[in-house]
């Protein structure tokens, strides 16, 4: 397909309005999917439901390999699939759904910026304790990540999905780091976090942008899931703000008000 046709296809899906049908492909939950695919799936899923985007979660075994980019979630959107926070956000910025129109070009800016620190520090750490860790990859990674496969493909997955991690994490200046610096490194973004919120409910005051997100995905998932070691979350749980933050939208988002 031309660059053209693609394009006539994107404006095409754009002027399409959002379906029933949507749905967000993550990892196994309950065995399989590991820290940092939880929380950018989560992500994705507050960023939705601030827009008031229905979708229905399908979790697969298969979910990464079914992903265009490799990455954990993608959508299905009538014949539309996108993966990853950021290309998600476009999407439906293109159907006419935003949560960030409001602000102007400097906050808009610092936005991203502050993004761009969650994915450097906080996913990058998740990814690092997950697989450079030798107790954690040891007794959590390897085991859940390969558990929808039986030997030797079990084995092979694991061992290789270690290795890409950590080749991207020499690539990207982690590689010679220790647990404690990691960890230093976390407490250092949860504290740029916390100051920039402040009293405020959200990021930019009243209203949650992808940011909030981005952030309630990566803070609530390090709160709530198991590692071999609680260093992580201690590190959020010396900031009550952001903790009141988690709350919030968890709260706001996520909690069926129909029962109550």
């Amino acid at each position: 397909m031309s660059l053209a046709a693609e394009a006539f296809v994107s404006q095409m899906a754009a002027a399409e309005p959002w379906p029933e049908t949507a749905t967000l492909y993550q990892p196994l939950k309950e065995d399989q999917i590991l820290l940092s695919d939880c929380a950018s799936s989560l992500a994705v899923q507050a960023y939705l439901r601030m827009c008031g985007l229905p979708v229905q979660v399908v979790c697969r075994a298969n979910a990464e390999y079914m992903s265009p980019s490799g990455k954990i979630p993608f959508i299905h959107v009538g014949n539309q699939v996108v993966s990853e926070l950021s290309p998600i956000v476009q999407f439906t910025k293109a159907k006419g759904h935003s949560l960030s129109d409001g602000l102007d070009d400097v906050q808009r800016a610092e936005m991203k910026a502050y993004m761009e620190l969650v994915n450097n520090m906080l996913l990058t750490a998740e990814l690092y304790i997950q697989w450079c860790d030798d107790a954690t990859a040891a007794e959590i990674s390897r085991p859940r990540y390969s558990s929808p496969y039986s030997w030797p493909l079990s084995n092979i997955l694991a061992y290789q999905k270690q290795w890409e991690v950590r080749r991207k994490m020499n690539a990207v200046g982690w590689g010679g780091k220790t647990l404690e610096q990691v960890y230093e490194d976390v407490s250092q973004c949860c504290q740029a976090l916390s100051q920039r919120l402040g009293t405020q409910p959200y990021f930019f005051n009243k209203q949650p942008t992808e940011l909030d997100a981005l952030v309630f995905g990566h803070l609530f998932t390090i709160l709530t899931t198991r590692l071999t070691s609680t260093e992580l979350a201690e590190k959020i749980k010396s900031y009550s703000n952001l903790l009141s933050f988690c709350r919030r939208i968890e709260q706001t988002y996520f909690e069926d008000k129909s029962s109550s």
